[in-house]
């Protein structure tokens, strides 16, 4: 039986339907002058041909080298590039125009719209208020759901009465959709009828208003987040807890080891991972935080965060270029803070092993 023999891989400059390199090559540069020099109802449809050539390239080398298995998860792959890569992309370039959609003209500008977004403080006042109120919700909210995690998680590791009952309502705002949860504080923190209102009016004699100010602004919104995900905090912790080993403390407790030496020694090197991942998801997650600023406050009271300062810009002022710049911006910093992330966690997976 004869082994199969594959071609020899073509050159760079080799006109072969399965030269996937040259058809990258040309793809780049057909769609960057597609998109400088084109229209934008040619440009969009340029760009698609030469994505269309590329992926058909990739096809053509994996069925003549007989790579199935890839050409198995090509449909998946072409879904995915369709649904989340070309339109990521497309943003990019359209980052790189002065655009806005409710008029038909487009023209290169470059970095223009970056430079207005990353302005000092005199030009873009607005943009740099608006990522440090995000920088205050997040540090605010993400060591709420920390702590009130952690600590539920404390409490439900243990075995008690209603224990099952009650985890089931802890874990139900966590199940409910976030246009849910704001309306539901909007009338809790209502200073007519609202219960929080009610409650202190019993003791003051007067209507409490809890959004008045941006302290009581910023208190209700970090609130209101952490009611929603601190029980998302708090399952991460507790598979590590209920993971633990029991004779670790049965051990312990024989030698009169202290409830904090368990913890630290025992218990804290099972969930500090689980503690990390839910430090970067709820991070991650904050720094989007749009939605419950919109229902509570829309922004006022200095609560204006820069996901919804994005929102504003794009799709109530029409200046669809320049959120698209704020969105990469946004993109590059998440991006930082989840490599500083794995940077931590990595050192510190790292050092006991030396040790």
């Amino acid at each position: 039986m004869n082994p199969i023999t594959t071609a020899p891989p073509p050159t760079l400059f080799t006109p072969t339907p399965d030269n996937w390199k040259l058809a990258i090559m040309i793809g780049l540069i057909v769609a960057v002058l597609a998109m400088i020099l084109l229209p934008p109802a040619v440009s969009f449809w340029s760009v698609g041909a030469m994505a269309a050539m590329v992926a058909a390239s990739f096809v053509v080398n994996a069925y003549r080298r007989y790579y199935y298995g890839g050409l198995l998860v090509a449909p998946a792959i072409a879904v995915l590039v369709v649904m989340n890569i070309f339109p990521l992309l497309w943003s990019l370039g359209l980052s790189f125009f002065a655009y806005q959609s409710n008029q038909q003209t487009i023209r290169f500008v470059g970095l223009a719209n970056y430079i207005k977004v990353l302005a000092d403080e005199l030009k873009a006042p607005e943009n740099w208020a608006n990522l440090t109120n995000t920088a205050m919700f997040v540090v605010l909210t993400v060591t709420t759901q920390m702590i009130m995690g952690f600590l539920l998680a404390l409490m439900f590791a243990k075995q008690f009465p209603l224990r099952k009952y009650l985890l089931i309502l802890v874990l139900t705002p966590m199940m409910l959709s976030v246009v849910a949860a704001g309306v539901f504080f909007s009338y809790y923190y209502d200073p007519t009828f609202g219960l929080l209102s009610y409650f202190i009016r019993i003791f003051s004699g007067q209507q409490f208003i809890l959004m008045d100010n941006k302290a009581g602004a910023v208190a209700g919104i970090v609130f209101a987040d952490a009611w929603m995900w601190s029980p998302f905090v708090m399952l991460l912790v507790l598979a590590g807890l209920v993971s633990v080993p029991k004779y670790l403390y049965e051990a312990a407790a024989i030698d009169r080891v202290s409830g904090w030496r368990q913890f630290w020694s025992i218990t804290f090197p099972y969930i500090r991972g689980l503690l990390m991942l839910a430090l970067l998801f709820r991070t991650i997650e904050a720094f989007k935080m749009a939605d419950l600023v919109i229902l509570l406050t829309k922004g006022g009271n200095g609560t204006m965060t820069i996901s919804y300062h994005l929102i504003r810009i794009a799709n109530e002022q029409n200046k669809t270029s320049e959120g698209a710049a704020i969105s990469y911006v946004m993109l590059f910093i998440v991006i930082v803070l989840t490599n500083l992330y794995l940077y931590i966690a990595n050192r510190r997976t790292v050092e006991p092993a030396h040790e």
